[in-house]
């Protein structure tokens, strides 16, 4: 009896110190820039949902949640296939033309278009019929106070994006894929546009990948989102499908809204041809957006990266390309973006400046009036950014799987060479290859856009009207191999076992409702 009560003893001990050793080590880290204080699901215990429709009902209801994918779940299919009328773009018609070995984007329609003039995209009026999956055009819908958080690389979302309707939210570890990568329209990953005719408060994104998608990886718009960090994730255009015939998704990111604050850090942006951000304040009159963008990584990108329009400023700092034709496509009126390193007297701290390989010209438009912005801005000025750094693709440094510290860019690889006023140093021509190995021809023609999809089609999608058309790529884009100091990585997500509970309790009880 005595040896039955040790052995039950030690086995209640054990396991109350292997929850206590799980407890412990769990924690999302020092959440870096705007989002500081966001705190998700908080202390809840954690959910894992085992069905697609538990899924939804743990993300889109009112309680403070910790919910777990330890596996992945698959959208396609669930709400069936539409074949219907949909138009096919000049882009696509001229991919087609080239039989270069890459598949271009026809457009889904917007619902009631019958004439094939009120959709984005369709700039010549050719129809053609397409079958794409319904699921995506009602994302899952994450309410308030909700920690989604991946286990390993088990944290799959297959044909199903975000659409974040709440404050107080942390997505963290998982892999978002397979949104009808073939069409345009249908195919946001993740969408931010307010609730309560209001921006969002608090949001982190971190450590996700995005993958295989027909539209935005990333969009914000209308009310905006006024309290975000996206760090140490992984954008991964490569793809059957682009508009730029090329392997390489063009619909990158759209920063917009009427308030919107971005901390954009330590991110991996590879394999696009453009928007990779656009970063404009187009939802209304009143727009304002001020964004960071620090310590990123560019690579094989064979468009534009940068994109930024009015109403927005941009304080670059610490980043690096490599392969990427045009780093900034820019209105020399409208854009208001910062790259210099020298910044100390308007923001207190040198800025480290940003790093190009193989790449074109990355520098400041209208720099000054950006930095007389951003300098209002403790999460920026209060940053503190290392050296540009080619990092290694591992999950150490972004994306999901490894949670651990992630290195700060200037140790790994560390960018080596001579600063220059411009942030970059002309040298000899050599334009980037596409995948099949031949150079780079056009990015997609004007698609005209004019609303977001996701049953979104009233929304004036940012940058109507304000040069929001894939550019011909600059083929005369000179290399270049200049790897000065830049902006670095402040604080990232420590080591945690994602299917215990945070150590974080919820501070925001914001009531929601539906928008």
């Amino acid at each position: 009896m005595r040896a039955r009560q040790v052995a039950l003893l030690a086995t209640v001990t054990w396991a109350l110190l292997t929850v206590q050793s799980i407890v412990q080590s769990v924690t999302t880290g020092d959440v870096p820039g705007f989002a500081v204080g966001t705190t998700g699901g908080g202390d809840a215990t954690p959910d894992h949902p085992k069905t697609l429709e538990e899924l939804e009902k743990l993300l889109g209801d009112d309680q403070p949640r910790v919910v777990v994918l330890d596996k992945e779940f698959n959208f396609l299919g669930s709400a069936g296939n539409t074949t219907e009328t949909g138009c096919r773009p000049k882009s696509n018609t001229e991919c087609l033309a080239k039989n270069n070995g890459f598949k271009g984007q026809d457009v889904i329609l917007f619902p009631d278009d019958t004439t094939l003039t009120h959709t984005g995209g369709c700039d010549q009026q050719v129809k053609v019929e397409i079958t794409y999956d319904n699921a995506n055009k009602q994302m899952l819908s994450v309410r308030s106070n909700k920690t989604l958080r991946g286990v390993g690389k088990k944290g799959v979302l297959k044909g199903k994006g975000l659409k974040l309707e709440g404050d107080n939210i942390i997505i963290q570890n998982i892999h978002i894929t397979e949104l009808n990568p073939q069409y345009v329209w249908r195919g946001d990953a993740m969408y931010l546009g307010g609730i309560d005719d209001r921006a969002l408060k608090k949001i982190w994104i971190d450590h996700v990948k995005v993958s295989r998608v027909g539209r935005q990886m990333f969009v914000s718009g209308f009310d905006g989102v006024e309290i975000i960090t996206i760090s140490n994730s992984d954008f991964d255009g490569r793809n059957d499908w682009s508009s730029s015939c090329d392997g390489r998704h063009y619909w990158g990111f759209i920063l917009d809204g009427t308030t919107t604050r971005v901390s954009f850090l330590n991110n991996y942006i590879h394999s696009t041809s453009g928007r990779s951000p656009k970063i404009i304040g187009a939802s209304s009159p009143s727009a304002n957006v001020v964004a960071h963008i620090a310590n990123n990584f560019w690579s094989d990108n064979s468009g534009h990266s940068f994109e930024p329009g009015e109403i927005a400023f941009v304080l670059a700092e610490g980043n690096f390309f490599e392969g990427t034709v045009e780093p900034m496509q820019a209105d020399a009126e409208k854009a208001s973006i910062s790259v210099a390193d020298d910044c100390s007297a308007s923001l207190g701290r040198s800025c480290p400046a940003n790093s190009a390989k193989t790449s074109g010209k990355f520098a400041s438009v209208n720099g000054d009036r950006a930095l007389e912005t951003v300098k209002k801005y403790k999460a920026i000025t209060g940053y503190k950014p290392v050296k540009a750094a080619q990092l290694s693709e591992s999950t150490d440094n972004f994306g999901v799987g490894s949670l651990g510290d992630s290195p700060s860019q200037g140790e790994v690889n560390e960018a080596n060479g001579s600063k220059s006023d411009t942030n970059t140093k002309q040298e000899d021509p050599a334009p980037v290859a596409n995948q099949n190995g031949s150079q780079k021809e056009e990015a997609p023609q004007n698609e005209n856009d004019k609303a977001g999809s996701n049953g979104l089609e009233n929304r004036v999608d940012s940058g109507s009207n304000n040069g929001d058309s894939p550019a011909p790529a600059n083929q005369g884009i000179k290399a270049e191999d200049n790897t000065q100091q830049t902006g670095g990585q402040g604080s990232v997500a420590k080591d945690f076992d994602p299917v215990a509970t945070t150590s974080h309790k919820s501070t925001c009880a914001t009531k929601r409702r539906r928008a």
